[in-house]
This record gives structure tokens, C-alpha cells and sequence, in this order.
């Protein structure tokens, strides 16, 4: 264990002592409960009113396995919590509380009383994160709707994968939104599924009350700055434009109009697409124009919509659905328009976005196919190099046709792998991968004709068929083969493909062997060892440690086969280290300077799927080597003269029970506006009677003794001084001063004065042949409580009081 040096305030001091953190071998003597370090930052001592704190908890994980763990903290009196500054670590969750007592995921505008982070699964030491690896998917028939279309995967920060899928061809009232968990093959908490899309955004509703509609051969684009939206192409009564629908939140994040509905006598009632170019969303109406949308200012771009590139398709009220698809080749946009049953020729375009207009060479459409044939698809075409050289659109017809265009226009040989399909065949746009021996593969998805479901693999670096698949690609243990295949999102971490159909069948296939299911496993998980820290020290990082596999047997891993990839926040792959036998992968090679962020993808090729199901949820864990995580928050110190301090204690719960941080204290000094206001009134006791004249005496007390109190040989002047604070904060060191009496001074010595607080001291003179009248005064002198150090001390005004002898009849 490392022992590190924490400075905080405590009782009004600061306090240095070590605490144990992770990084060696466990100290055998320590204690099994887990503990709190409480510490502050951002002020001074003593803080001044209105100022902000920043209060710092230390976690020191000391369980023996991972679960769950709760840190809690209370708002102290005399502060309020600054709204948004709540900061925990990677893979704990944030809660707030107005009551003390029930805690909310989402922050209230105001009146928060306690804070509160849990993680679900906190790991010993807590320098380390972990995921979910995901099971071999089984096919599982739900309610994906018969025409669910392309799966959509996320996953949670569990690390959960997810499908989701949105009907097409829907009605905007249809609910079509749904969310399966491939790792049960169930639908996903939070239903009744489906659920509608709407245009407000917020969480997604319940029954037939939506007002999106979805077009026929959808296409969607991740949001770059949040990955977990999704935009598409959406159609409403009034309007078509961009929704946006958030997988993480379950909720439609916005819907931008681009194109009013309607008109004749070609009219804007679909739109195809979307596709991205430089920051830019493409579509094309239903008219042909084409549609753009900026991604980052989600604003629709200057000028759109531009000039038709295809003919219309779904223009009128009865055909309400736009037959093509769309892709981008070498920065310009292609789209493929067809009208089923119409006789009428398909085409395909071409847009430059640099012009917004039709690309050199392409002023007009180029014909696709017979007359009469018609299309859901637009794919790009690559060299042997990978280069994109040209589009390519596959015609459903009698028999099928392949058509490809390069760039300028002239015609492309269309790929081998589709060239030959039968009639009646339909296809559907590829998902392309890179397969590890770095080949460029796109699969269609088709059905039809003779099909019931099957994926056409073309390899685009060899210019032919996927070596080592039939053609086309069969899913026979699946549903019986009837997939009615509609496409394919290929899953990073498993090396899977993850597809859906009209058959409303949710399958894996495996796409180096065509396998179903795909008998892989894998996770991804995303480490930034800073963000486990915000105290604002730079030092609490020493290395990246390892990534392993937890709760896998090792021999149902075929780790020759299997393969681990470390990538940087740039996007840059760092390492690809092997797996040790024992299912570790040394990371320590890797620079946390260099490369503050990294993600972790391990890709297993399972010899048996043993280990998954049964309540075992095996994971991937990747940790580092650093001191123990932190939550931190913010507050603001009332202003109110009355607050002299303040103070916050947390408390935690894990597998080793409850604990406690210790107290941090914070002085407030006084401001301006919070001056102690003390004043003295001394007096001379007017009695010639002895007794009344002590501590607590009847005097009577005057600022004057009348004449002949005092005698004219043995004179004693009796004094009583009344200090008394009438400010709002206390005083201390406060001293009486009287430059003529030390008697008065040592009376009342040192003391402290809170506000309103009054204190009474006597004192007297003794004096020989007091013919003269003798006038004695006094003042205090005092420092406001907790007044930084170096405050020079405060004076009240004098106070006086005259002692008169016979000789005061004279004067």
C-alpha cells in the first residue's frame, strides 16, 4: 500500500496526516472496513462569507470482492450546495436529495440538502472499471415488429448490450420504437414496447401517440458528440426532417422540420436517408431534392433544400413511401429513386455538397436496371485498395440487376457477389466491416425470390465472395431459415453481426464463418484514470495496470484466436497485447500521460459458452494503478454574520459495513458587514457604604460620585466597567484597557464576548489627600472571532467616570 499526505482543516486548524491508498502489497495489520477521508479545497482559513468550498471525499475500498457502495453526504449548516458541481467517478452514479432522506437521479433547480454516489459495482481498491462481456446471442424471436428493420446496438455502462429497432413504413401515431436485450433475448425494462416517437423531446411514451412517422429504407446517423442518439429521417403530417432518438435515455432528443409537407404536383411526403458529409445530414425528399441538416448547431443548412437529384419517388398522398437509398463515396453523396409497379425507370444521382448542386458529370440521373424494377438500396463501391470509387444500387426485377457508377458518371462492373442473383430477390443496404486480416467486406442483407433470409458477403479487396462463406450466407438454425433479412449491425467487442428481419427475428452471425449464432464473446471498457479524481492535484496517477477477464474459465477460450485492442481518446490503436493464460492482459506498457484515455476491446472466440447464463454475468475489468478515487462538491458559505463556521461529515456503506470520514471544520472570518460593535461604560460607585460598592454591589453606580464620597485623606474610588458586544459575531482576546488603573486591566484580564453578551468587571483607586476630583476612563480592546491571522485588534471608544472629593465644590 502507498501512504499519501492529506492536508485538511479540522477544528479550525490544518491538519496534515497519510493515508493509505493502493499501489503495493495490502498492509496485513489494516483494517477490513473501508473508509472516508473528508478534506476541503478552494478557500483559506478562516473562509470568508459568500465564499466557495469544495469538499473532497476520499474512498478507500478496503472490501474483498466487488458489490455495492454508497457514499452519502449532508450539506452542512451555514452553507448551500452549488447547483451542478456534484463530481463522482467513472462507474458511480450521482443522486440528489431535497428532504435528506430520498435521493433522485436527476438534479433539482434548487434546495439540495444531501448528495449521494453509488456504484453498483465498486472493486477493492477502486481504481479499476468493468463491463459486462456479452453473451453468444441466440436468436430470439420478440417484439421487434415485422418490419423492425436494422438493429440498432448500445450498451449500458453496465456494459449491456442492446438492440433497438424502429418499424418502418409506420404511421406517425404507430408506436414503433423498441428495445431488446440480446444478452436474455427479452424485451427491455421500462416497457410496454413499442413505444411511439415524437417530436418534444423528453422520455418516450406509451401507445398510439406519436406524431413521427418512419420511411421505408431507413438510415441512421450516431451523433459524434453523443453516440447514443441517433438521427433519422423523420416524417410528421406537417413536415420532414431530422429526429433524434436517445438510446441511453429512452427518450426523443428533438425533431427539426427541413421541408414543409405536401404540394403538387410532385409533393414532399417521405424523405430518404440520412447520410453525413463534413458535419452535414443529407437526405433526399420525396421529390427528389435533396435535404441538409448541420449536425453540431442542429440547424438546417443555408440555402436547402437543393435542386432535385433523382426522380420523384412516394410524392403523392397514396404512395407515401420513398423506394431508394443513399450513400456517400469520396465525399459526395449518391441516392438510388425507383417506383415499384409503375414501369417507370429507377435512377440514380449524384450531389456535391461543396456546390449543393448535381455533381460534374451528373446533370442528369443515370438509369438503373430495366423499366419497372425498383430498389431499397445505394452502396458504395470500393477499389481493391479500399478506395471509394463509385456507388452501386442492386434492382429488384426479372431477373435482378446490379448497377454501379463511378464518380464521373461512366459505368462500374457491378460485384461478383451480387451480379447473379435470382428474380424477385430484394436487398437491402450492407453493414461493411474490416474482417482482422484486414479485408474490406460489405454484407447485404436479402430476401426473397427463392431466399427466405440469407446476407450476400462481398469481399472487396480480393473483387469477389467472401473466401470460406457460401454465397449467399443461409441461416437455416435460425427460425427455421425465415429471416426475411432486412440488415446487420456488426458489434466491435464480440466481432459479431447482430441481425434482424421482417420475420421480426433477432439473431448473431458469426461473419467470418456465416455461423448462427455467433459463438463469441467480447466488451469494451473506457478508462480515464484523471476522471476518478477533483481535487485539482495532477499527481494521483502512477500507471494503467491490467485488463482480465472475471468469472470466465480460461480453457472456454480460444485466446490464440481471440484478440485485445487498446485505443487512445484520439482513436489511435496504442497496443494489441495478448491474452496470458490465465485470461490477463498486461497494460502497464501504456503511458497514462501520453494517453489519459483508453478503451479496451477484447474480442473472444469462445470454445464454449459455459461460463454466461445462470446468474453468471462474467466481466471485463480494466483497472490502473493510482490513490483512491474521489467525490467532490461544492458549496457556498451563507453570508449571514451569524454562521462563525462550517462543517461536513460523510458516510459510506459496502460489503465491509458502515463507516465514517472524519469532521472538517471550516472558521468563517467576519466581513465588512459582520463587525463586532462592542462598547465599555465605566462607572463610579456613589455609595459611602463599602459593601455596595463590590462586584455585584447596589451602588448606586454614576458616571459621577457626588460630592463627598470620597473623603478627603483616605480616598478609594470604586469602578465598575461594563463591556457588552452588540454585533453579530463574537469576539476573542478581548482585554480591557486603562492607562491610569492596572487594577482595572487585571480585573477583567483576557475574555470573549459573543453577540449580546454583556460582562462586568470592578476595580478601584486607593489615592491620599484626593482634593481634586479624579476622572479615571477605560476602552476594550479585542480581535472579531476568527479573523485571519496578522488582523491587527479593535478599539471601542473610551468610557470615563469621575471620582469627586470636597474640593468639587469648589471647582
Amino acid at each position: 500500500m502507498r501512504r499519501r499526505l492529506v492536508m485538511v482543516l479540522t477544528t479550525g486548524a490544518l491538519v496534515a496526516f497519510a493515508v493509505t491508498v493502493p499501489g503495493a502489497a495490502a498492509d496485513p495489520a489494516a483494517a477490513a472496513v473501508s473508509t472516508l477521508t473528508k478534506s476541503v479545497r478552494g478557500v483559506s482559513s478562516p473562509a470568508g462569507h459568500g465564499a466557495t468550498a469544495t469538499w473532497v471525499v476520499d474512498y478507500d475500498n478496503n472490501a474483498a470482492a466487488a458489490g455495492q457502495a454508497t457514499i452519502t453526504d449532508a450539506i452542512g449548516a451555514g452553507q448551500s450546495y452549488v447547483p451542478g458541481s456534484l463530481d463522482v467517478p467513472p462507474g458511480w452514479s450521482p443522486s440528489w436529495s431535497t428532504d435528506g432522506s430520498t435521493f433522485q437521479a436527476t438534479e433539482p433547480a434548487s434546495g439540495v440538502v444531501a448528495v449521494r454516489a453509488q456504484n453498483p459495482d465498486a472493486r477493492p481498491g477502486g481504481t479499476a472499471l468493468s463491463g459486462l462481456l456479452t453473451p453468444p446471442v441466440q436468436a430470439a424471436t420478440t417484439a421487434t415488429g415485422g418490419d423492425g428493420f436494422t438493429p440498432l446496438l448500445h450498451r449500458t455502462p453496465t456494459g449491456a448490450l442492446q438492440a433497438w429497432n424502429i418499424y418502418h413504413h409506420a404511421a406517425p401515431n404507430v408506436a414503433k420504437v423498441v428495445c431488446s436485450d440480446l444478452a436474455t433475448g427479452q424485451l427491455c425494462a421500462g416497457g410496454p414496447w413499442p413505444k411511439p416517437l415524437n417530436t418534444t423531446p423528453g422520455p418516450l411514451g406509451s401507445g398510439a401517440t406519436g406524431d413521427i412517422g418512419s420511411g421505408m429504407a431507413q438510415q441512421y446517423f450516431r451523433d459524434p458528440a453523443n453516440t447514443s442518439q441517433v438521427l433519422y429521417a423523420a416524417v410528421t403530417p406537417s413536415s420532414v426532417g431530422v429526429g433524434c432518438l436517445d438510446l441511453a435515455a429512452a427518450a426523443n432528443c428533438g425533431y427539426w422540420p427541413l421541408m414543409a409537407a405536401g404540394g403538387s404536383p410532385s409533393g414532399v411526403y417521405s424523405l430518404a436517408g440520412l447520410v453525413e458529409v463534413g458535419g452535414n445530414l443529407y437526405g433526399v425528399a420525396s421529390t427528389g431534392a435533396v435535404t441538409c441538416w448541420t449536425v453540431a448547431t442542429r440547424a438546417a443548412c443555408p440555402g436547402q433544400p437543393y435542386a432535385p437529384i433523382v426522380p420523384p419517388s412516394g410524392d403523392t398522398p397514396s404512395s407515401l413511401y420513398f423506394y431508394g437509398a443513399m450513400t456517400v463515396v469520396a465525399g459526395k453523396v449518391f441516392a438510388s429513386s425507383s417506383r415499384p409497379n409503375t414501369g417507370l425507370q429507377a435512377a440514380m444521382g449524384c450531389f456535391d455538397p461543396t456546390t449543393a448542386a448535381a455533381c460534374a458529370g451528373w446533370a442528369a440521373p443515370r438509369p438503373l436496371g430495366a423499366a419497372g424494377n425498383y430498389t431499397y438500396n445505394a452502396y458504395t463501391a470500393y477499389s481493391t485498395t479500399g478506395a471509394q470509387v463509385g456507388a452501386c444500387s442492386t434492382m429488384t426485377g426479372s431477373p435482378d440487376v446490379t448497377t454501379c457508377y463511378a464518380l464521373d458518371g461512366s459505368a462500374l462492373p457491378a460485384p461478383s457477389s451480387v451480379a447473379a442473383l435470382p428474380a424477385g430477390v430484394i436487398a437491402f443496404n450492407p453493414e461493411v466491416i474490416t474482417d482482422p486480416d484486414g479485408h474490406l467486406r460489405s454484407y447485404l442483407a436479402i430476401w426473397g425470390g427463392p431466399y427466405a433470409g440469407a446476407a450476400v458477403c462481398h469481399d472487396w479487396t480480393t473483387a469477389a465472395a467472401c473466401a470460406g462463406l457460401p454465397n449467399p450466407i443461409t441461416h437455416p438454425g435460425v427460425s427455421g431459415g425465415n429471416t426475411r433479412d432486412y440488415g446487420y449491425a456488426y458489434d466491435v467487442p464480440t466481432g459479431c453481426m447482430i441481425g434482424l428481419g421482417d420475420a421480426g427475428v433477432l439473431f448473431s452471425m458469426d461473419p467470418l464463418t456465416g455461423s448462427s449464432p455467433c459463438v463469441r464473446s467480447g466488451g469494451q471498457v473506457s478508462l480515464t484514470p484523471g476522471a476518478f479524481y477533483c481535487d485539482g492535484d495532477t499527481d494521483h496517477v502512477q500507471g494503467y495496470g491490467s485488463a482480465r477477464l472475471v468469472g470466465v474459465t480460461p480453457g472456454n477460450v480460444d485466446f490464440g484466436a481471440s484478440r485485445v485492442t487498446v485505443v487512445d481518446q484520439d482513436g489511435a490503436t496504442v497496443a494489441t497485447p495478448g491474452f496470458a493464460p490465465d485470461g490477463s492482459v498486461d497494460l502497464s506498457g501504456v503511458s497514462p500521460t501520453a494517453h489519459p484515455t483508453i478503451a479496451v476491446t477484447t474480442t473472444l472466440v469462445l470454445t464454449s459458452g459455459a461460463d454466461f447464463g445462470g446468474g453468471n454475468q462474467p466481466r471485463l475489468v480494466v483497472d490502473f494503478t493510482g490513490d483512491t478515487p474521489q467525490v467532490c462538491f461544492r458549496t457556498t458559505i451563507s453570508a449571514a454574520c451569524a454562521v462563525a463556521d462550517v462543517a461536513n461529515t460523510a458516510t459510506g456503506t459496502d460489503a465491509t459495513g458502515a463507516f465514517t470520514s472524519n469532521t472538517v471544520t471550516v472558521p468563517v472570518a467576519p466581513g465588512a458587514a459582520c463587525q463586532p460593535v462592542v462598547t465599555v461604560d465605566k462607572e463610579i460607585c456613589a455609595s459611602k457604604t463599602v459593601s455596595h460598592c463590590g462586584p455585584g454591589g447596589s451602588g448606586p453606580w454614576a458616571k459621577k460620585a457626588p460630592v463627598g464620597t470620597l473623603g478627603l485623606l483616605n480616598a478609594t474610588a470604586y469602578w465598575r466597567i461594563t463591556v457588552t458586544n452588540q454585533g453579530p459575531v463574537a469576539v476573542t482576546d478581548a482585554r480591557v484597557v486603562d492607562y491610569e488603573e492596572p487594577a482595572c486591566e487585571a480585573a477583567a484580564g483576557t475574555f470573549t464576548l459573543q453577540p449580546g453578551e454583556t460582562k462586568t468587571f470592578y476595580c478601584s483607586t486607593y489615592a491620599l489627600l484626593t482634593l481634586y476630583p479624579m476622572t479615571n476612563q477605560a476602552k476594550a480592546k479585542y480581535t472579531p472571532r476568527n479573523s485571519p491571522a496578522g488582523t491587527p485588534p479593535s478599539y471601542s471608544a473610551w468610557s470615563s467616570a469621575t471620582a469627586c472629593s470636597l474640593l468639587c465644590l469648589l471647582g
